[in-house]
């Protein structure tokens, strides 16, 4: 019989006008503190983004006062388990977006066809299809499905100005595009902005990646890798086990079991991916820092310095 751990992780989003954010800020905040959940709640004029973690019944409570939003009784939600909260404090912030993209869209109305995951293999083998891994480089470079063109864009506000200079040369030759993401909150936008650039027939992995993982099985899937997640899990593989990165805590990117071997990688101090960029003097920081941190947590304590917040 499993044993359910204690803590339980919500990542929630979903696109709604939302007339007066700054209001329903208030209100959001004292409910989650009253719950004593942690984590970080987005509010824009577009809608409602963030991962809150907590006792499963103080979640529950946070997300029916989320649910009950203009237009948000319809949440994208995923759950998953933890021993301990991966977050130390509660942001409840006030937007102009809830994913940044810079360019105006509207999800609600010109956002792509969603494709179920079961149906995806067959659209993205199709040779007339384009497919766009929408993430930054560095979730890329953890794994993604086989043939995606890849942006290799830090930010996903750099993506409208590289499909801009690169349309030409993506298009050729295709007769639609698929694009996927973590979760499907920037495949909403990026198909709406494709739509709006002329793109007829845009799609995009409905649940995104963590879904296809979660239902495709190994054996039928057309990933390679594994998925990078903004928490303490750092990457998944098939029906969502846990993966083989771990996080930099100097940089916060990924980091591979091979990388791990480097001489360049020294826990909580430094990776291959940053280690260049800093001088003794920060590297010394950053140890002194992780040493605060594992005294911390032998005294079962949470330390300030943890970056899953």
């Amino acid at each position: 019989m499993t044993t359910q751990l204690p803590i339980r992780v919500s990542a929630l989003y979903r696109f709604a006008r939302l007339d007066d954010p700054h209001a329903a800020r208030g209100p959001l905040l004292t409910a989650a503190r009253d719950a004593g959940v942690k984590g970080t709640l987005l509010l824009a004029h577009e809608g409602v983004n963030g991962t809150i973690a907590g006792a499963p019944e103080a979640l529950d409570r946070v997300i029916a006062q989320v649910r009950a939003l203009p237009g948000c009784a319809n949440l994208s939600l995923k759950h998953s388990w933890f021993d301990a909260n991966p977050f130390h404090r509660l942001k409840v912030k006030v937007k102009r977006e809830i994913v940044t993209m810079g360019v105006a869209v509207d999800p609600l109305t010109d956002a792509g066809t969603y494709v179920a995951p079961a149906d995806w293999n067959t659209l993205i083998a199709d040779p007339e299809t384009l497919v766009i891994d929408t993430r930054n480089d560095y979730e890329v470079a953890v794994g993604t499905f086989a043939g995606a063109v890849d942006p290799g864009t830090a930010s996903f506000a750099d993506f409208p100005a590289w499909f801009r200079a690169h349309r030409g040369d993506l298009m050729a030759g295709k007769r639609r595009v698929a694009m996927f993401c973590t979760g499907g909150i920037r495949c909403e936008k990026s198909t709406a902005f494709l739509k709006g650039e002329g793109v007829e027939a845009v799609h995009h992995l409905d649940g995104g990646i963590l879904r296809y993982l979660e239902e495709v099985p190994a054996t039928d899937s057309l990933w390679d890798g594994e998925c990078f997640v903004f928490d303490q899990r750092v990457a998944v593989g098939h029906g969502l086990a846990p993966g083989t990165h771990v996080l930099c805590h100097a940089c916060r990117m990924p980091v591979s079991p091979a990388d791990c071997a480097s001489p360049l990688y020294v826990e909580g101090v430094s990776c291959p991916a940053c280690h260049a960029t800093r001088d003794d003097a920060q590297r010394a920081a950053a140890a002194e820092r992780h040493r605060q941190q594992r005294l911390a947590e032998a005294r079962g304590e949470a330390h300030v310095g943890r970056r899953f917040d």
